[in-house]
């Protein structure tokens, strides 16, 4: 038991122990039998009969401090509505003297004395809060009392709306425009100005991660200090390190930001964040898991700027976007979009239904998340809360008349199951699945359950892809291939007139020798050969072999085109590919 429980039970002495026990009997959900039982303990072995009751499980100790603020005539309560309380409360209060004592203002009441200030402790018999807060606000004190769990979470989201509204900081204080410049980490263990350091500190993260085109921030923790580090073209980089006393407030704020439950740091949790930077819609996606160490949070970065590019944008080669093009117009099948996560599927998806997208097709899609808002296209968001899952959506598809489907992604047996039945009913289902090669997918779906001649009968066609960095073009420098390199290219030499580059790195690339990122690929198209291995249940490395003799390009063949001609170098073609076996 803490001090304060200490403090209430030398309140409840011998001679008021039967008035104690008629109020734990009457407010609380301890029996005639377990107080018997704590007062036989506390007559044999001594302590305080708080703590016996709450060792013994027999109560919690809210419920104590509930009884004993009936004994004294304070009003306890078993919720704080937040949302009620006015943020003006606590200008005055400073939010780390809030925290320490566990202390939030509720209300202004008007007694026959005039004004006094409602202030809800954990410590209902700490003189001193009262004081204190009586000094800050020049105002009489009434107190009421609340757990601390309650208080705290009060306390963060009262100070939370007291602070300028997020959007209106961001035009407000850079002027619709992305001149931000960080000089070093912001300190916030000296700040002296409570937690607005921290404020500033996490809208400088987001800010400099946008400009710098990052896609995730990570926010790790360890032993004496985390780390913030930015994925940027799919590379993570440090960028900067705090001490660890530091993380509590700033993980804090970052949950309050997401709606998440600041008091639950055992479990992960998911969350949203949307704001406007210089215009654009910025979509935030909040991940927490907690370590040993503390909580690590990754915040996502999706801008909703409904612009979509082709085929032949994003990286694909002119022949592939053509037949890819083919495989889309057909009226019913799958096609299927493969990689690991954030290798573009959802960007390529998404190129295809623009080419779909007419007002004579009615087209459905469900997503997690929508990465891009398509004028004309129904979109979908998963949300598991509400159980609204692929598989209902996809079941409450079917009776909406749909020509062509979207399914951001086959997770389950039930999923793939609908989505080929629907292939088969006569619409055109896109979809994304995690296999390493396109030649994995059908044996993937297979292992989830799904018949192999309905695997086959509703194939159309597999893209598998990767994304790989693009050299820059302002600081590359020619070079010359080891015997290693070539061999990793599967040449013996360069061809007459190809030029091979290093990345070097420069201001335009913030020293990384790389900038933007472009698509490699392969494409299957699944023909009579193909079906008839997939029908006998074949292995993945028979279905490749196969579609190879019918000239597929496969993913590490397009990596070394993309190499020749100039676009990425050796070194990164080896990070995102491995030479063929």
């Amino acid at each position: 038991m803490n001090d304060r429980t200490d403090k209430i039970e030398h309140l409840s002495t011998a001679e008021h122990l039967p008035k104690i026990g008629e109020i734990l009997l009457r407010h609380t959900s301890l029996s005639p039998a377990q107080l018997e039982e704590a007062l036989k303990l506390q007559k044999s072995d001594g302590g305080l009969l708080g703590d016996i009751l709450v060792r013994k499980n027999m109560i919690p100790s809210h419920e104590i401090l509930r009884a004993l603020c009936i004994q004294i005539g304070i009003t306890y309560l078993d919720d704080i509505k937040s949302h009620e309380i006015d943020p003006k409360l606590v200008s005055d209060i400073p939010i780390n003297y809030a925290k320490m004592k566990e202390a939030i203002p509720l209300q202004r009441e008007m007694t026959e004395r005039g004004e006094t200030l409602v202030v809800a402790v954990a410590d209902p018999f700490n003189d001193s809060v009262a004081d204190d807060l009586r000094a800050l606000t020049g105002l009489p004190i009434r107190l009421v009392a609340s757990t601390s769990l309650r208080i705290q979470e009060a306390i963060n989201r009262v100070y939370e709306r007291s602070t300028t509204n997020l959007v209106e900081k961001i035009e407000g204080e850079f002027n619709d425009n992305y001149d931000l410049e960080l000089e070093g980490p912001i300190d916030i263990l000296e700040a002296t100005e409570d937690d607005a350091p921290v404020i500033k500190f996490v809208n400088s993260l987001i800010f400099r991660a946008v400009k710098e085109k990052a896609s995730d921030i990570h926010i790790e923790p360890f032993e004496k200090e985390f780390v913030v580090r930015f994925r940027v073209d799919g590379v993570l980089y440090d960028i900067i390190r705090q001490p660890k006393r530091a993380h509590a407030a700033i993980s804090s704020r970052i949950k309050v930001m997401g709606t998440l439950d600041i008091a639950e740091k055992r479990l992960p949790q998911d969350g949203r964040i949307k704001i406007k930077i210089a215009g654009k819609d910025i979509d935030i996606r909040l991940s927490t898991v907690p370590t040993i160490f503390g909580e690590r949070l990754v915040m996502r970065i999706l801008e909703q700027t409904g612009t979509v590019l082709e085929l032949e944008q994003l990286g694909f080669s002119e022949k592939s976007a053509r037949l890819i093009e083919k495989l889309i117009f057909r009226k019913y099948g799958i096609i299927l979009v493969t990689g690991p996560t954030g290798s573009g599927k959802s960007t390529t998806l998404s190129a295809c239904l623009v080419k779909l997208n007419s007002p004579e097709r009615n087209i459905l899609t469900v997503e997690d998340p929508i990465e891009y808002q398509i004028p004309g296209i129904n979109q979908v968001q998963v949300n598991a809360k509400i159980e609204l899952t692929f598989a209902r959506a996809l079941r409450a598809f079917l009776r909406q008349n749909p020509d062509i489907i979207m399914v951001g992604e086959i997770r389950d047996k039930e999923t793939a199951e609908i989505a080929i039945n629907a292939s088969l009913t006569g619409h055109l289902v896109l979809s994304t699945l995690h296999t390493n090669d396109s030649s994995g997918a059908a044996t993937r779906l297979i292992d989830m359950g799904v018949e192999p001649f309905l695997v086959a009968s509703s194939l159309l066609g597999i893209v598998a892809q990767r994304l790989i960095r693009k050299v820059c073009s302002k600081c590359r420098e020619p070079h010359d291939p080891s015997a290693f390199e070539l061999q990793e290219l599967g040449l013996s030499r360069l061809p007459a007139g190809v030029t091979l580059y290093r990345a070097v790195g420069c201001p335009a690339c913030s020293q990384t020798g790389y900038s933007g990122r472009t698509v490699i690929h392969e494409l299957m198209v699944v023909d009579d050969d193909i079906r008839s291995l997939i029908v006998k249940n074949a292995d993945s490395g028979t279905i490749k072999r196969a579609a190879v003799e019918r000239g597929m390009i496969t993913l590490r063949e397009d990596g070394v085109a993309k190499v020749l001609s100039g676009a990425t170098t050796v070194d990164e073609l080896m990070r995102a590919t491995h030479a063929e076996v």
